[in-house]
């Protein structure tokens, strides 16, 4: 009496998967657009026809352009942290600090950064967006600089060694920045090495 019955719920959990699936789908698409289009060409309707809905249902998830992206922002930053705590499933330091280097540039010249560097400059016009991207770029930079550290075996302790880890990430953004206009993989796999030796005499 007045409880909810077992088709009721056989109902309802398939509905709710089906929800969660869409809104997958409408994240995924927001940011492919914004990798592709920059914030100008990604309209919600852009979104919707990506992610195969209709405005309509795009609409009943997020209600405007505004929440469509700033969940995308979420997305991107969350997506970029399982990213990273994937580098090294076992989360310890390495001999091979090329492969960490290596692993950790890569992060910055995939879509998934692509995608942030147009949240980023979306952010700068737009006050709706400015307040969550900066909150959650900081929060994947100190995680970023944490599993650095953890990756390379650096002591923070010592003189100079946050700033050498800090360094490499800016060096890592600043070649992701590069790959948006050209591929340089040649041009990066040297600095990659470059890093790795100067890592190693820096870290010890």
């Amino acid at each position: 009496m007045g409880g909810v019955s077992t088709a009721d719920r056989a109902e309802r959990v398939p509905k709710q998967d089906r929800s969660r699936a869409t809104r997958q789908r409408l994240l995924e698409a927001a940011v492919a657009c914004l990798a592709e289009h920059g914030w100008a060409g990604s309209t919600v309707s852009a979104v919707a026809e990506r992610a195969g809905v209709s405005r309509g249902a795009a609409q009943h998830h997020f209600p405007t352009r505004e929440d469509l992206f700033t969940a995308a922002v979420e997305y991107v930053a969350e997506e970029r942290s399982g990213a990273l705590r994937a580098l090294f499933p076992e989360g310890a330091a390495t001999d091979d600090r090329r492969a960490v280097v290596a692993a950790l540039v890569d992060l910055y010249t995939g879509p998934l950064f692509r995608a942030a560097l147009h949240l980023w400059v979306a952010a700068s016009d737009e006050e709706q967006l400015r307040g969550r991207v900066t909150e959650l770029e900081a929060r994947v930079g100190r995680e970023t600089h944490r599993i650095a550290v953890d990756l390379l075996g650096a002591d923070e302790s010592r003189p100079g060694v946050r700033e050498t880890v800090q360094g490499l990430l800016d060096m890592a953004r600043g070649l992701g920045l590069a790959n948006l206009l050209t591929d340089d993989a040649g041009r990066r796999e040297r600095v990659v090495a470059q890093w790795a030796d100067l890592l190693d005499g820096a870290l010890g």
